[in-house]
């Protein structure tokens, strides 16, 4: 447990591409799934809570959690609770928001910037939502509490920090 946990989710709703939207590098095995109903996996509710994450659960049955992370600064994260598959892999996926456009596409430099960023990065990396580039992390479906807890530490840590140096004084999620 590396983050403060006082705010609440209040920017929740500034994010409904995010709350509905799923990345598209989904297998074909995983089609079938995504009819199923839109309830929250209790299996992380219980992490959470045992973690002392204050969360919201979305319309979708995701996670969405909000982060202070200094005097100035927050942060948003959502731990999905639809899984996909491949094979005898089940994977959940954890996101945060670093950099909205206004634009269809984002501008070069950025999507340079981002791609470079998902090769540093020790794991996880950056995927378009429609206007919104989102750090995503893949984990085990059963991944331990304490996993699950590096996970959302690590997406909100560098879409923090990505929306930090692409948008100078700016703290949109």
């Amino acid at each position: 447990m590396r983050l403060p946990r006082y705010l609440p989710a209040l920017l929740f709703s500034l994010l409904p591409v995010l709350a509905t939207a799923a990345p598209a590098a989904a297998s074909l095995e995983a089609a079938p799934a995504k009819a199923a109903a839109k309830t929250a996996d209790p299996r992380i509710g219980k992490q959470l809570d045992a973690l002392g994450y204050k969360y919201e659960v979305d319309k979708d049955g995701d996670y969405t959690l909000t982060f202070g992370l200094d005097e100035d600064r927050s942060q948003m994260a959502y731990v999905i609770s639809h899984t996909e598959r491949y094979g005898k892999l089940q994977v959940r996926e954890v996101w945060s928001p670093g950099y909205r456009t206004t634009d269809k596409d984002f501008p070069a430099e950025v999507a340079n910037r981002l791609l470079e960023d998902s090769q540093l990065s020790k794991m996880g990396g950056w995927v378009k939502q429609d206007s919104v580039a989102v750090f995503v992390v893949k984990l085990d479906a059963d991944a331990s509490q304490e996993d699950l807890d590096d996970a959302i530490d690590y997406v909100v840590r560098a879409a923090d920090e990505m929306e930090s140096q692409l948008t100078p004084g700016q703290d949109e999620f």
